[in-house]
């Protein structure tokens, strides 16, 4: 079987017991569906320019919608990053956003999914960029998965090593602050990777579209384990 097949097969099963990613109240909390495409025409360019008025109107489209998150992105063709030169170049700007985000406040608690190890971890600090971030190596039977970890509070970088054990359901991490997440809105960027090709504590979350295909073969749409999170949830 295929990486992607044996990802599937995996979170089939019944037994699985996975620990909520975020702190969230299934019973009372709400998610909102962000969507950063063409088809957002709130968004100008004057406040994706701008971390803090971006951070507002992020603040605001939760407060009315009475959302304790806000959640999407993956395979999402985003207009977002022509915010930073980060995503940008001669050929073709990458566009093509390959994880999922859950937007919320700063010092939000990430807790551990599934036991994993610490693959590498770094603070990537250019704007645009993840700023601190962990990489998570997961054991699935026979299929090794790669969990990034971005935009995360420097703090969260403290005391790590590389081969450490984090065990399920353990905090391990907290959403940052701009300045320690790449100059974004307080959010976590969670990706699956089936092959990081050799990167330490960094991979790329957004992707050429003519590069798509192969991008993302190697990280599985998170559906799978967020809905462990967040089940059923309709706003």
């Amino acid at each position: 079987m295929s990486p992607s097949e044996k990802f599937a097969s995996y979170f089939q099963k019944s037994a699985l017991n996975l620990a909520p990613m975020v702190d969230f109240d299934r019973t009372t909390d709400r998610l909102y569906p962000f969507d950063f495409t063409l088809n957002n025409k709130e968004l100008s360019l004057a406040i994706l320019a701008d971390t803090a008025q971006f951070s507002t109107w992020i603040d605001q489209k939760l407060q009315e919608n009475h959302a304790r998150y806000g959640i999407g992105g993956y395979n999402e063709h985003r207009t977002i990053y022509a915010r930073s030169a980060h995503f940008d170049s001669a050929e073709e700007p990458r566009r093509l956003h390959l994880g999922v985000d859950i937007w919320g406040e700063a010092g939000t608690p990430i807790y551990n999914f599934l036991p994993a190890t610490v693959h590498s971890f770094k603070f990537n600090n250019h704007f645009g960029d993840y700023g601190a971030t962990i990489i998570l190596k997961y054991q699935l039977d026979d299929l090794v998965v790669y969990g990034l970890y971005g935009h995360l509070s420097l703090a969260s970088l403290d005391n790590l090593e590389e081969g450490q054990l984090i065990a399920g359901g353990q905090q391990f991490a907290t959403f940052g602050i701009p300045a320690e997440n790449g100059q974004w809105p307080p959010h976590l960027h969670f990706q699956l990777i089936f092959d990081v090709k050799g990167y330490k504590g960094d991979y790329p979350g957004v992707c050429r579209y003519t590069q798509s295909a192969g991008f993302l073969a190697n990280s599985p749409d998170p559906a799978p384990i967020l809905k462990h999170t967040f089940p059923q949830v309709l706003v």
